[in-house]
């Protein structure tokens, strides 16, 4: 059986040992698993030591792959190895190398040998399939790797024990493995009593009620749940629900916490830029008053329903999110299979300014916001330049390489969505990161075509 060699290699900012520790610490393979990739975890047994197993499910069309990987090879600080015992391939030996150079550098290399199945006629049928698929899935690995070990080095410090809600959500399930790849503890706090054990705890959203006992004192809360605000149109119903999972759940979250003997220390709760309302071209900043509708009138009730935490003297931090841009879900998921297609454009004139965010550059405001004593209140969690929607329709269709000449008129918005489609679709709010910007943040990606790239895998 002939086998083929992949290998990629890339110099790291960062000693050996660190990269090393940063891939042997539970949530690497999720962190490192690319968003254009729907990879589920089933089982895992150890981590990366000798005789560690995970057992991996991946989507092929309407069915799925089964994938066993047994662990071997390890020197501690230098290397690791897995191999496939059950998979797709006919035979797959990953290698991941760490080699110093000199005290604060190193060169990470993954080196793979395959051989797909079906003999001759697999190997020319996929060998060049593979090739490429290997090639755009590590050179985003490597890259990811570079700025997570970049982005923790900037806060550097003691690790933290921080609890995170709705950590099964778009944000929450990447930021649990970028926070425990940084070597931080993280306690998911979950709604049903029988998921309360492990790294889970329980907490009632009803009540507010939260019950780390037996756990080492919290020094941090990082608050992402909520009903979706996006998830279907806006009835009176959904309404409400999108009110009371905001506006009182924080608030009894918050005198939970409150309660506590050794409350956390920060407070990190998600809020939007909806606080803004439609503002055009005007640019707003943290200090700017919240403009009119639903959407501002949530994010007001949101933020206020922290005060509970602020009175115990916990330092509160709400952080108002922009358009949030993975591959992963969220409204460029929902974006992607007709801009695929070559059906997308823009909607309404195209004028109205969207403020957007990398999920990337989402984690490292979490962490920043976390480390930097200074920092209180309403943070704006945007990238530095807004965009108008005929822009990022370009640059999508431009990353993708699909046209984009099929606009969907303001009348044809508003019939699909209603009250949201003028919220949330045709509203222009030109937001500025003040807050972020004067507090030192660095951005990994600060232009729009570039966090697309990245998250799409298109370099």
């Amino acid at each position: 059986m002939s086998s083929d060699v992949f290998i990629r290699r890339s110099r790291m900012a960062a000693p050996a040992r660190a990269v090393f520790a940063w891939h042997a610490r539970p949530g690497a393979l999720e962190r490192l698993t690319p968003p254009w990739t729907a990879l589920e975890v089933v089982d895992r047994q150890g981590g990366i030591e000798n005789g560690a197993r995970v057992v991996l499910r991946i989507p092929v069309g309407p069915t799925s792959v089964k994938w066993v990987a047994e662990h071997c090879d390890y020197v501690e600080g230098r290397q690791f190895r897995d191999v496939q015992i059950e998979g797709p391939f006919a035979r797959w030996e990953h290698t991941h190398r760490f080699d110093p150079e000199g005290r604060n550098a190193s060169t990470l290399e993954d080196r793979i040998v395959f051989a797909l199945p079906f003999g001759a006629v697999g190997a020319t049928v996929g060998k060049a399939v593979v090739q490429r698929l290997l090639d755009r899935t590590f050179e985003y690995r490597h890259r990811l790797t570079a700025g997570d070990l970049d982005t923790h080095a900037r806060h550097d410090g003691p690790p933290l024990h921080v609890a995170v809600t709705g950590a099964s959500g778009l944000i929450g399930s990447a930021l649990v493995p970028f926070l425990t790849t940084g070597g931080h503890a993280v306690t998911r706090l979950v709604r049903g009593a029988r998921q309360a054990a492990g790294d889970n705890a329980r907490w009632d959203p009803a009540t507010g009620a939260v019950d780390v006992s037996g756990r080492p004192p919290l020094d941090a809360v990082v608050h992402l749940a909520g009903e979706n605000i996006a998830g279907r149109r806006w009835t009176a119903d959904v309404k409400a629900r999108v009110r009371s999972s905001r506006g009182n759940t924080t608030r009894l979250l918050c005198e939970a916490l409150a309660r506590l003997d050794r409350p956390p220390r920060v407070l990190v709760c998600a809020s939007a830029i909806g606080f803004y309302g439609d503002r055009a071209a005007d640019p707003v900043d943290e200090n700017s008053a919240a403009g009119d509708g639903f959407l501002p009138e949530v994010c007001r009730e949101w933020e206020a329903a922290t005060l509970p935490a602020a009175e115990r003297g916990i330092r509160v931090i709400n952080l108002r999110l922009g358009v949030v841009l993975t591959a992963r879900g969220g409204a460029l998921g929902k974006l992607l299979l007709p801009f695929q297609l070559g059906v997308g454009g823009r909607v309404g004139d195209g004028s109205q300014l969207m403020s957007w965010i990398g999920l990337d550059d989402v984690l490292g405001c979490i962490l920043h916001a976390l480390r930097t004593e200074g920092l209180h209140g309403p943070v704006n969690a945007v990238a530095p330049a807004a965009a108008t929607n005929a822009e990022f329709t370009r640059a999508l269709g431009r990353v993708l390489g699909r046209p984009t000449a099929f606009p969907v008129p303001a009348v044809v918005a508003r019939l699909a969505f209603g009250e949201m489609a003028d919220e949330m679709l045709l509203a222009s709010t030109r937001v500025v990161p003040a807050r972020l910007q004067a507090s030192g943040f660095v951005w990994r990606h600060a232009q729009l075509i570039d966090a697309l790239r990245h998250t799409l895998g298109r370099r």
